[in-house]
C-alpha cells in the first residue's frame, strides 16, 4: 500500500506517529443515550436531520460533514450513529482538541487525532486501516471550523483516503456521505436550531481511474459540489 501520494510531504513514519483508537463498550451505550434522548433534545430548541434513509448501513465509509461547531462531535452520532444505523462512528479529530477530560472521553468514543496544519502519516494510515475493515469514519473535508453559513474550499485528504482505500481493497465499496450541519445562529446557544441534511453517498470507485492526482481533483470537486447543494437545501 503507497501512502505517498495522500499528504504532500509525508514525513517518515516513527514509532511516535503510530496511531491507535477504539470505543469503550460500556462508555458509549451510556454516553450514545445521554446525548441523544437528554443533552441535544434539552440544549437545543429544534433539530432536523432529514436524508437519514442514505446512510450506508454496511462497508466502508467516509462521512464527510460540514464543520461549524464543537457541538458537531455530538451532532453527527445522534443524526448517523448507532441508534440510528446500529454503527459506531470513528473520528479524525483535531489534536488541539484531544488534551484533558475532553481528550480522555475523545479517545474513547474513537477519535484520534490529527495536526489539521501538517496531517501526519499515522493519522492518514490508521484512517486506511479503519475502512479497510469496514468502518465508519468521520473526516472534516473543510479542515476546520466555519462560522458562517458557507462551504469553504476542501482539503483533499478526504478523496485521498478514499481512493486509497479502493486502491488497496478494489470492489472494497467504499463510500462517502457528504452532510451538511447548520444552526440558527454562529456560536449555537441555549434553544438555537439545528438542520442536518445527509446526501446521498458517493461511489468512490466511479472516480478511480487515471492518475491519483487527477481522481482526487475529480472526487473533491464532487464532494463539494454535492455539500454545497445540500446546503442551499436547507
Amino acid at each position: 500500500m503507497s501512502l505517498s501520494p495522500l499528504i504532500d510531504e509525508p514525513p517518515i513514519l516513527k514509532n511516535s506517529d503510530s496511531i491507535d483508537s477504539r470505543i469503550d463498550p460500556w462508555l458509549a451505550r451510556l454516553l450514545y443515550p445521554l446525548g441523544s434522548y437528554f443533552v441535544l433534545p434539552n440544549y437545543f430548541d429544534r433539530l432536523t436531520v432529514t436524508g437519514r434513509e442514505n446512510i450506508p448501513l454496511n462497508g466502508p465509509v467516509i462521512v464527510a460533514p460540514t464543520h461549524r461547531s464543537r457541538w458537531d462531535a455530538l451532532i453527527l452520532p445522534f443524526s448517523i450513529g448507532r441508534l440510528i444505523s446500529g454503527r459506531d462512528l470513528r473520528f479524525m479529530v483535531s489534536a488541539n482538541e484531544m488534551k484533558g477530560l475532553q481528550g480522555w472521553f475523545i479517545r474513547r468514543l474513537g477519535g484520534f487525532p490529527v495536526n489539521t496544519d501538517r496531517p501526519g502519516i499515522g493519522s492518514v494510515l490508521h484512517s486506511v486501516e479503519l475502512l479497510l475493515e469496514g468502518e465508519m469514519v468521520a473526516i472534516f473535508p473543510e479542515g476546520g471550523i466555519f462560522r458562517d453559513n458557507e462551504v469553504h474550499r476542501l482539503k483533499p485528504g478526504v478523496a485521498r483516503i478514499a481512493l486509497e482505500v479502493e486502491e488497496a481493497k478494489p470492489r472494497s465499496g467504499i463510500k462517502i456521505l457528504p452532510v451538511s450541519i447548520r444552526y440558527s445562529q454562529p456560536y449555537p446557544r441555549w434553544k438555537s436550531h439545528v438542520t442536518v441534511n445527509i446526501g446521498e453517498a458517493i461511489e468512490v470507485a466511479d472516480y478511480h481511474q487515471g492518475s491519483i492526482k487527477r481522481a482526487t481533483i475529480r472526487l473533491t470537486e464532487e464532494i463539494s459540489a454535492r455539500l454545497k447543494a445540500l446546503h442551499e437545501s436547507l
